[in-house]
C-alpha cells in the first residue's frame, strides 16, 4: 500500500506540472471579416466566367456565418450552398468526394442526416486547422461551382484572415509587383483583400462601357484613374434600387445627382451610403478602387 501511496502521489505531481498547453489547444477562428472575404472571392471568380451561384459560408461546427446571391441564381441553390458547406466542414472534406463515393455505387450514403453529397463545398483550412467551409450552387456546372468555391477558401488560406490577430506578423507588409498588378488588371480581380490589421481591400478595376448604379453602405470608395476616362455621377436616388448583399445596393441608374468628369491621374473619393455611377465611358477605363471598411 506505502509503495501504490507514492507511486499515485508521483503521477499527480507529473499531471499538475505539466504545462498548460498540454491541455488546452489554441485554434483559428474564422471570422466574419473572413467570411465577407470568401463572398468576394467567388463572386469576383462567377463574373470572370459570367456565371451565376449563391455562395455559402460556414464556421468550423457548421454554424452559418454568410450567405449571398448572385443576381439571376434559382432560389433553392440558397439551402443546396449551406447544406455543401455544412457538409464539407463536418467530414473535412470537399463534397465531391462523397459524390464519386455514391457514383461507385455506396447509395447507403444518402441516408445520412444532413448529409449534401454534391459536389462545390469546399473546406476552409488556415495553417492546416479547418476553420470553416464554403458552399456554392448555381453555376453553370458542378465543376464551376467547385471552381468557384475554391477560389473563395484559397483567398482566406493565402491571407491568413481567420487569425484574430492583434497587429500584422513582423515584416509582413503587402507587396505587389507589376506583373501580378497588370494580371489582376487583365483578369478583373482583386488585388488585396484585406488582413486583420488592414481594413481595407485593394481592387484593380476595368470597365469598357457603363456600369450599375451601387451604394456601399458600409464602404468607402477611394478611386484612382489609371487610364480612360469616364463620367461618375454621385448623389441623387438609385433607380430600381434593389439589395445583392449586406450593406449593398444596386440600381439601374440615378436620377439627379451630380456628375464629373474623370481622366487619368484623378483621385475621387466615395463615402458610405454614397449613390454612384459610371454613366458614361470613354475607351477601356482603368482605375484602383481602396475599400475602406467602416
Amino acid at each position: 500500500m506505502k509503495w501504490n501511496s507514492i507511486a499515485l502521489s508521483g503521477a499527480a505531481a507529473v499531471l499538475l506540472a505539466t504545462p498548460a498547453m498540454a491541455q488546452v489547444a489554441e485554434k483559428k477562428t474564422l471570422t466574419l471579416d473572413g467570411a465577407k472575404m470568401v463572398l468576394t472571392a467567388c463572386e469576383a471568380e462567377a463574373r470572370k466566367h459570367h456565371a451565376t451561384g449563391v455562395i455559402a459560408v460556414v464556421d468550423e461546427g457548421g454554424s452559418l456565418i454568410a450567405v449571398h446571391r448572385i443576381d439571376g441564381t434559382f432560389a433553392a441553390g440558397a439551402n443546396i450552398s449551406i447544406g455543401k458547406a455544412r457538409t464539407a466542414v463536418m467530414f473535412r472534406k470537399p463534397t465531391r468526394t462523397f459524390e464519386d463515393i455514391i457514383k461507385n455505387g455506396r447509395t447507403a450514403m444518402v441516408a445520412l442526416p444532413d448529409f449534401t453529397p454534391l459536389q462545390g463545398g469546399v473546406p476552409i483550412v488556415v495553417d492546416g486547422q479547418v476553420v470553416g467551409a464554403v458552399g456554392v450552387s448555381g453555376a453553370a456546372s458542378a465543376q464551376q461551382d467547385e471552381e468557384i468555391a475554391i477560389a473563395g477558401a484559397n483567398a482566406v488560406a493565402n491571407s491568413d484572415s481567420a487569425a484574430t490577430a492583434s497587429g500584422p506578423p513582423p515584416g509582413d507588409v503587402p507587396y505587389f509587383d507589376r506583373q501580378r498588378v497588370e494580371a489582376a488588371f487583365a483578369r478583373g480581380e482583386p488585388l488585396f483583400q484585406g488582413a486583420p490589421w488592414v481594413n481595407c481591400a485593394v481592387n484593380p478595376s476595368r470597365r469598357d462601357g457603363p456600369g450599375e448604379a451601387e451604394v456601399h453602405q458600409n464602404e468607402t470608395d477611394v478611386m484612382y484613374i489609371r487610364q480612360g476616362g469616364a463620367t461618375l455621377v454621385t448623389g441623387g436616388s438609385v433607380v430600381d434600387a434593389r439589395q445583392t448583399g449586406p450593406g449593398q445596393v444596386r440600381g439601374a441608374a440615378i436620377d439627379g445627382g451630380q456628375a464629373r468628369t474623370l481622366s487619368a491621374g484623378d483621385v475621387i473619393i466615395i463615402p458610405p451610403g454614397m449613390p454612384h455611377w459610371f454613366r458614361d465611358v470613354q475607351g477601356t477605363l482603368l482605375y484602383y478602387v481602396v475599400k475602406v471598411r467602416s
